[in-house]
């Protein structure tokens, strides 16, 4: 009998077990003859769930989604060639938002990679491309590296700063015979804080009267939700999100400001208070008005990442670590030491308050829209949106999450990932009720993917706002191109139609009343649904959105 030591098996087959050894539920791609060996082990091992996608950025834009619904290592398999630069795009948004993602390609016969000699699927530099756009690229060199390589991959995947891990497996070597390996997958653990940087980050947020904590996406990930509650209740601070950390506090707690930043009714509360507490968020540019946003000019900063501290304003005090633990650290310094002062909390309300009815102003006939979208959906349902104006507007800020992973959105900008990645976060979180916000322009980017949400039985909800074409651009050409308006007005399809066609629900709104009852139909229907909102008929909002000032 063959040991386990010296078991032989196919490359595509230890591929498969590495998988299953970190955990993998479901892979999402497509099939090609230069993944096939993959493929195969998969199928026969039957344990993984392989989704067939019909687009390379669908499946990474699934992949995607269910990596930040479930906080779980997303996969997707590609081609190589073709198919891994189809999923450039989707693999540039998913390492703009940190996602643990490994992407495996195949590669062309090893004895003939980049010698330019027109192999089948052959790339020029394809491994340069995966390295400039992902967290981290690999190449298998050899068939023997195949089980160093891929323990490797997944593991700086799943390590803060997370992001996108490719890897390209030549088809050879998907083949060959190697030796059985054991998985060592776990990824580096983080380093405590260090002692000094927490005390004397601790002696300036005890010595703020109007502190201020602004929260992103490291907050969730490191699951420090209620560390971050517990620390604004103790210093008395306002707390404000980045669009990414949106959830990491309830936003209807009486001290979240929420994703309101850059609101001008908060310019004169922002102004006013004494320190800021950066936790796991980058102060991104769109979201500072590329860092001319006033803050305050004491700034704690708490980032896993130590290039972080300091690159989007100056700071103060910094603390290296994970969200968790340094949110942990901090409080066992504060605790018992701090004096909230009322008329500080009650000014936070105010300004909650204040940013909320001031986006309301500008909602006209939407703003009944996203109430009764927030009473339809559960609690704790999660609401996924494309860039389209509505998102923009009401879905980024006013629709409230009342916690972690329940707002998914596009970070890196790009149209037409917000249907797949609804799709990739219902898999994810099948117990969740799911709605995408969409435009009628980036609907038809990826369409093709309400064939898998078909085929698959994904119950996921698309609000397709359709306005007939790239409504923020024609807004923007409306207010500063003296109303040239070029390139922007689309013939789109009848959308109904075209739901049926790919076996989905469909659903057409043509005035406010009709909202409510289609909303609660496709919800109730337990089937992948399209309801099309005809923005003609509706009306305009009361305050066209023409993109953020800084792009106009």
């Amino acid at each position: 009998m063959t040991s386990q030591a010296t078991e032989q098996i196919t490359g595509g087959e230890l591929v498969a077990r590495a998988l299953q050894a970190a955990g993998v539920e479901m892979v999402f791609g497509i099939i090609s003859i230069h993944n096939l060996p993959v493929y195969d082990a998969i199928g026969r091992a039957g344990v993984i769930r392989a989704i067939t996608n019909r687009s390379e950025p669908g499946a990474v834009n699934m992949a995607d989604g269910y990596a930040r619904a479930t906080g779980k290592l997303g996969v997707a398999i590609t081609s190589t060639g073709t198919g891994a630069g189809n999923a450039a795009g989707a693999i540039i948004e998913a390492q703009a938002a940190g996602t643990p993602l490994l992407h495996l390609t195949g590669q062309i016969d090893s004895a003939f990679l980049d010698q330019g000699r027109g192999y089948i699927h052959e790339a020029r530099d394809q491994f340069g491309m995966l390295k400039s756009i992902s967290k981290e690229a690999y190449r298998v060199r050899t068939a023997s590296a195949l089980p160093a390589v891929i323990q490797a991959a997944i593991r700086s995947a799943l390590t803060a700063p997370m992001g996108v891990v490719s890897v390209e497996i030549p088809i050879d070597f998907q083949k060959a015979k190697i030796n059985r390996s054991r998985f060592d997958l776990l990824p580096a653990r983080s380093q405590p804080p260090e002692a000094g940087q927490v005390a004397w980050a601790a002696q300036l947020l005890r010595s703020a009267k109007r502190p201020l904590i602004w929260a992103g996406s490291g907050v969730i990930a490191s699951n420090a939700e209620k560390e971050l509650a517990e620390l604004a209740e103790t210093l008395g601070a306002g707390v404000l999100t980045s669009q990414a950390g949106r959830g990491a506090i309830p936003e209807d707690h009486p001290q979240c400001i929420g994703f309101f930043g850059s609101n001008p009714a908060l310019k004169d509360f922002l102004q006013s208070c004494d320190l800021l507490l950066a936790a796991g968020t980058k102060l991104r540019g769109q979201e500072t008005g590329n860092w001319k946003l006033p803050l305050p000019a004491t700034q704690v900063q708490l980032d896993i990442d130590p290039l972080s501290i300091g690159r989007g304003y100056p700071a103060t005090a910094g603390i290296v670590a994970d969200a968790k633990p340094g949110l942990q650290a901090l409080l066992e310094q504060l605790r018992g030491k701090t004096d909230p002062d009322p008329a500080f909390l009650a000014e936070v309300q105010a300004a909650r308050q204040a940013v909320r009815a001031q986006l309301r102003s500008t909602l006209g006939p939407y703003e009944r829209i996203v109430d009764e979208l927030r009473s339809a959906l559960d609690h704790d349902g999660i609401l996924v949106r494309d860039i389209t104006i509505s998102s923009s507007t009401w879905g980024n800020k006013l629709f409230e999450i009342y916690g972690p992973r329940q707002s998914i959105h596009a970070s890196g900008g790009g149209i037409g990932q917000g249907w797949q990645m609804a799709l990739g976060v219902k898999l994810g979180q099948p117990d969740k009720q799911v709605v995408a916000l969409c435009g009628d322009g980036g609907f038809l980017v990826n369409c093709g993917e309400m064939a898998t949400a078909a085929q698959e039985k994904i119950p996921v909800v698309a609000l397709l706002f359709n306005d007939g074409g790239y409504g923020v651009i024609r807004n923007i050409e409306n207010r500063h191109y003296g109303g040239r308006v070029f390139a922007v007005d689309l013939q789109s399809p009848d959308f109904h139609k075209l739901a049926e066609a790919f076996g989905l629900n469909g659903y057409r709104v043509k005035s406010l009343e009709e909202f409510r009852p289609a909303l609660e139909a496709a919800l109730a229907s337990g089937q992948p649904s399209l309801i099309e909102i005809d923005m003609g008929a509706i009306g305009p909002f009361a305050a066209p959105f023409a993109g953020p000032p800084q792009e106009a």
